[in-house]
Formats: structure tokens, sequence, C-alpha cells
């Protein structure tokens, strides 16, 4: 069971948080600190490689209860869509700053990516379960 969750945790938690990570650690090593800390970009990136590695767990899951396999894909797939409109939004602010609060927009990407964390979390979960049955 364990197994299923630490590749989950290293293969794509650790990975998807690397533009986060990334951005964090320039920001405390740089002197002037002209970038900001929480950019929308680098948690849409993790929420999207959050859903994609759900999508190819699920697909490649051999479940009887397709209607669970179904279910998630569809979530995943609404969250994708999300994240394109949070990505092209902050990208619209960034471009044109008085257009959007791109400060909303990051925050709604990093509430949006913590959700996304929590269903990926119970998708892991239920297929760490079902293995360790088989």
């Amino acid at each position: 069971m364990a197994n299923v969750k630490v590749k989950w945790l290293i293969y794509t938690v650790l990975v998807g948080l690397i533009p986060v990570l990334s951005r964090a650690l320039i920001w405390f090593i740089s002197q002037n600190r002209t970038m900001d800390f929480l950019n929308a970009a680098d948690f849409v990136a993790f929420g999207l490689i959050l859903h994609i590695s759900n999508i190819n767990e699920i697909e490649h899951f051999n479940d009887r209860n397709k209607s669970w396999k179904t279910t998630h894909n569809g979530i995943s797939f609404t969250f994708i869509s999300f994240y394109g409109i949070l990505f092209a939004c902050s990208l619209l602010g960034q471009s044109n700053p008085g257009l959007i609060n791109v400060q909303s927009i990051t925050y709604v990407s990093i509430g949006l990516s913590l959700v996304s964390f929590l269903i990926s979390f119970i998708v892991y979960n239920r297929i760490s379960k079902i293995e360790q049955i088989s």
C-alpha cells in the first residue's frame, strides 16, 4: 500500500512542486526580491501534473467499478479546464495589470491546487488499497 503512495509522492507531487520550490529558492537567495514569491502559473502547473497523473493512473488501473473511473476522469478533465482558464487569466493579468487582479488569480490557483492534491490523494489511496487486496 505504501509503495504506490510513496511513488505518487515522489514522482508526482515533488516533481509537480518543482516550479513552486524553484521560485521560492530563487526568491530566498535573491538580493532585491523583485519577483513575486507566489505565482499562479506555478500552482497551475502543479494542479495540471496532479490531474494528468490521475488520468494516467486510472486509465491503466483494472477496476471493476467503471463508474468510479469515469467519475474521476471527468473530475480531472474539469479541473484541467479550470486550470486552463486560470492560466489564461494569469497571462492576461501580467500583460495588462489593470484588467485582472493577479493576486486573486494566485490565491484561487493555490486553493484549487490544494483541492487537486486532496483529490489525487483519494485516487491513489483507493488504488493502493485495491492493489493491496489483490
